[in-house]
């Protein structure tokens, strides 16, 4: 049986025990991750641009962090934040399991927004965005001012699977997912973008 390219790139590269692992304990509980083939690149991404202070947003089970601490120099650290505790446990859980320092993460629960506000002008490589917020406007804001030149924002599960390139979809993830793209695109002067079909989607922007 062939399978379709999709499917191929997809799980071209695979997970280990600890991120497979991670991802059992969220489909129990029903976290939004990133998909094997998006974690890989964003992996990759990572690695490309010697990020050393990462943000995520969207935590989930813990898997996508697992990803990014893979394709982040030794000495980095990566912020990851979720609204929701038990998401924060499993993923601290994860990364027991993966022996991954404490002082290479900071686990936080609380609203993206309101912790991106405090973080420090020009100081992070890499942000993340895997959110179900309809407020991903301002996170973009908050991205930009945080984000060192040369830095990138990736937008993981850009497609809200499937629906963000279908205009007859107007649920408010799909309409604040698809803003965000046009913002992005709009914004030229300050950004420059790429849209990636692994997974469910990578748009990646780096800033200018």
């Amino acid at each position: 049986m062939k399978t379709d390219p999709a499917s191929f790139s997809d799980n071209f590269i695979t997970e280990d025990i600890n991120q497979q692992a991670a991802r059992a304990r969220g489909i129990e509980i029903g976290t939004y991750d990133c998909t094997l083939g998006s974690g890989a690149f964003l992996k990759y991404l990572a690695e490309l641009i010697s990020a050393q202070a990462i943000v995520e947003i969207g935590t989930g089970s813990g898997v996508g962090t697992l990803w990014l601490t893979k394709g982040m120099i030794n000495s980095g650290v990566i912020t990851t934040i979720d609204e929701e505790i038990q998401h924060t446990q499993i993923a601290k859980e994860a990364m027991l399991d993966a022996d991954i320092s404490p002082s290479n993460y900071r686990l936080i629960t609380n609203s993206p927004l309101e912790v991106m506000r405090k973080l420090a002008d020009r100081a992070y490589d890499l942000v993340v965005i895997r959110s179900n917020s309809e407020d991903i406007l301002d996170l973009i804001d908050e991205t930009h001012r945080i984000l060192r030149t040369g830095g990138v924002l990736a937008i993981d599960r850009y497609f809200g699977g499937g629906k963000v390139s279908d205009p007859a979809q107007r649920d408010e993830k799909s309409v604040a997912l698809r803003d965000a793209g046009k913002s992005l695109r709009m914004n030229s002067e300050i950004w420059s973008i790429t849209l990636n079909p692994i997974g469910d989607g990578v748009l990646a922007a780096t800033k200018l």
